[in-house]
């Protein structure tokens, strides 16, 4: 195919199921001022002439994938179909990857909230992420590989990490993942609206010696793992001077230590980082109170 009225087709990459090969590709649409559309388009058994007509899938948005949406990757996972697929521009860290899932195979795909990776989910280790595809190697894992700039915008290299799936929803190994703490199990605290919080609600009233916030996360595989939580300290002493407070922190019913948070003032939201071992799937992260009071607007784990 070459849609020449719509940019060409780029792109190409293919999924099969039930006997039959799709072609995916993506309409070149950003060289010329025109929407880019993701495609699905059924092939003969050796991918070498169409037998139908392409279904678009989803196309860029204007607002925040920089006019431009490519590198479309199909796989299917827990019911779900997951369409993995790049945005922005390659040349620099606004390059991205993002997904979006459907319940059949032509969809219709919704877009996740947030991009699987971006450069700063990566924490700056990887910089433009993208041109991603999904490979199951031998012990029957899949990984995520894709390219990235690295020392600069004149090198871009490959890089592979561990990829799970929660629930049949993408999480990368080494990409944050974000955990609000309204939507945590919530023990003898409280749930209120604060305007400065990530998504204007917070946890506070984590007051009492059995009161805690309980996160589910999810890891791609298991080893060491980085938490930042984002809490807000507005504790003083008798003389009322500042201090420090801190929630105890356990991960699937054992202690972990302690997260210590310096004096921030109320409603003002900063991070407390901490590591922990995770297991592979689903894991259970406790945060219970500690010495004076803090409050919780989430949590990152990378």
């Amino acid at each position: 195919m070459c849609p020449a009225a719509e940019g060409g087709a780029i792109d190409a990459s293919t999924y099969t199921e039930g006997g039959q090969r799709y072609l995916l590709w993506k309409n070149d649409g950003n060289c010329c001022g025109t929407d880019t559309w993701l495609h699905l388009q059924p092939v003969s058994w050796d991918g070498t002439r169409t037998t139908g007509d392409p279904v678009r899938l989803i196309r860029q948005d204007p607002t925040g994938e920089g006019g431009v949406v490519e590198a479309p990757t199909l796989v299917k996972r827990a019911g779900r179909y997951v369409l993995f697929y790049s945005a922005g521009d390659y040349s620099g860290d606004q390059y991205r990857t993002g997904y979006a899932v459907a319940p059949a195979l032509t969809g219709p795909y919704t877009k996740a909230a947030r991009p699987l990776m971006t450069t700063e989910t990566l924490s700056g280790a990887v910089r433009g992420p993208g041109g991603q595809d999904v490979v199951t190697g031998p012990d029957g894992r899949d990984r995520i590989v894709f390219h990235g700039w690295r020392d600069g915008p004149r090198r871009r290299v490959m890089y592979a990490a561990d990829l799970g799936f929660a629930n049949g929803y993408p999480v990368v190994r080494g990409s944050k993942v974000v955990y609000q703490a309204e939507n945590a199990l919530v023990h003898h605290a409280a749930v209120r609206d604060a305007p400065s919080a990530s998504d204007g609600r917070a946890v506070g009233g984590i007051d009492h010696a059995d009161s805690h916030v309980e996160f589910t996360v999810f890891a791609a595989s298991p080893g060491e793992h980085r938490l930042s939580v984002w809490f807000g300290n507005g504790s003083r002493d008798g003389a009322q001077a500042p201090v420090e407070a801190t929630h105890g922190l356990t991960v699937n019913g054992r202690a972990a230590g302690t997260v210590r948070y310096r004096h921030t003032g109320w409603d003002s939201w900063a991070t407390a980082e901490a590591a922990v071992a995770l297991r592979e799937g689903w894991n259970t992260i406790r945060l219970s109170k500690g010495e004076y009071f803090a409050e919780l607007d989430g949590m990152e784990v990378a």
